[in-house]
């Protein structure tokens, strides 16, 4: 930021932004904005959700007529109906708002695919790496691209995008916690439930770790999940979820139901260890917000988990190799809770390694890159 003596002003794009709405996207742009916010940067977040409570921060994009969950191609050719009409609302907008730094959370969720023309820097994000049809209008439009991590980054250069210019902004904690004293970390280590967080899908996991829970397992294993706004289709999402009942016998338990983003923290804090059986993580924040709270993490070595948790003795966790199967996840949790040294040791370290995300910090690391 040499040369710049003012905070710059700061709008953030996702048509499907809604507080507590059960997505990375979402609560990796909620944190950012509270960093931005509390480094004395004014931020605004430009969605096109309704009933939302009015406030400074939220603006709704009235051009753009949709009703959430819905697909990608649904929500592309809504875009298209309008993207003159979009374009034109979000210049005023930006205007109005004396914006300098607008960023486009996704090619297509946030708009990245039809960036108006206006003076404020364009900064694409990749949090996923979507269609080509809505990437290579966005990302030569952007004048800084994005993403998570080093892996995403990766991932993008295997399928032939020129990437050696991206900049990797982790993405944040948006609720920062206290982790447990020694003595109630041991209670959970002796008797805690295993706990995930996901969403119904396939490639999430959740329905393989139930189908391999072990014979004899000695404490609950919770399991919760919540839907989101691009979950479209319903009569796959209940499959899972009926899936997931059937095999879901004691001690195992199943929750059905969307935790604010107050409550996941706290709710992962409560556990032993926290698995995360997802096939694909571009960055992993459930596993991130587990570490904050102390908890020590099992989890596959797949896209950027294995540089999130670590390795070796400053490891927050365990990683599986993912051709082992969810068997071995449960063997590498089962492990840690009986090893007692190891487990208090990799607890303090999971706390420690989570700290480099602090909102500030990651505010701070997306200005340097982008402004």
């Amino acid at each position: 930021m040499i040369g710049r003596t003012t905070s710059p002003r700061v709008a953030f794009v996702l048509v499907s932004y809604a507080p507590d709405t059960p997505a990375g996207m979402e609560r990796a742009t909620g944190a950012l904005a509270m960093g931005l916010h509390a480094m004395g940067c004014r931020t605004i977040i430009i969605t096109a959700s309704a009933n939302l409570a009015p406030s400074p921060d939220t603006i709704r994009l009235q051009s753009l007529r949709v009703e959430f969950p819905m697909d990608d191609a649904a929500l592309r050719k809504a875009i298209v109906r309008e993207s003159h009409t979009i374009r034109s609302e979000l210049g005023r907008i930006l205007t109005r708002e004396a914006i300098d730094i607008v960023v486009y959370v996704d090619a297509l969720w946030g708009l990245g695919c039809i960036m108006p023309d206006h003076h404020a820097r364009r900064v694409l994000a990749v949090h996923v790496l979507g269609h080509r049809e809505d990437m290579d209008p966005a990302i030569g439009r952007a004048d800084r691209v994005i993403a998570p991590s080093p892996a995403l980054i990766g991932d993008a250069a295997a399928r032939g995008y020129r990437a050696d210019s991206w900049r990797v902004v982790p993405n944040a904690l948006l609720h920062e916690r206290i982790p447990a004293d020694v003595g109630e970390r041991e209670r959970l280590r002796r008797e805690g439930p295993f706990r995930t967080l996901a969403r119904p899908a396939l490639n999430k996991g959740v329905l393989d770790l139930l189908k391999s829970v072990p014979a004899g397992l000695d404490r609950p294993a919770h399991m919760m999940l919540a839907a989101a706004p691009f979950d479209t289709d319903h009569e796959t999402q209940q499959s899972i979820v009926d899936r997931c009942v059937r095999a879901c016998v004691p001690p195992t338990q199943l929750s059905v139901r969307r935790l604010s983003w107050a409550q996941a923290p706290a709710w992962l804090a409560k556990a032993a260890v926290v698995l995360v059986p997802s096939h694909a993580e571009s960055f992993g924040l459930v596993a991130l917000e587990a570490m904050n709270a102390g908890t020590p993490v099992v989890a596959y070595d797949v896209g950027n988990l294995p540089d999130l948790i670590g390795t070796g003795d400053d490891a927050g966790g365990t990683l599986v190799e993912r051709e082992a199967g969810p068997r071995a996840l449960w063997r590498a949790a089962l492990a840690l809770v009986q090893d007692r040294v190891t487990y208090l040791h990799t607890s303090r370290a999971a706390y420690y390694r989570s700290r480099d995300f602090r909102p500030t910090s990651i505010a701070e690391h997306f200005l340097k890159a982008v402004w």
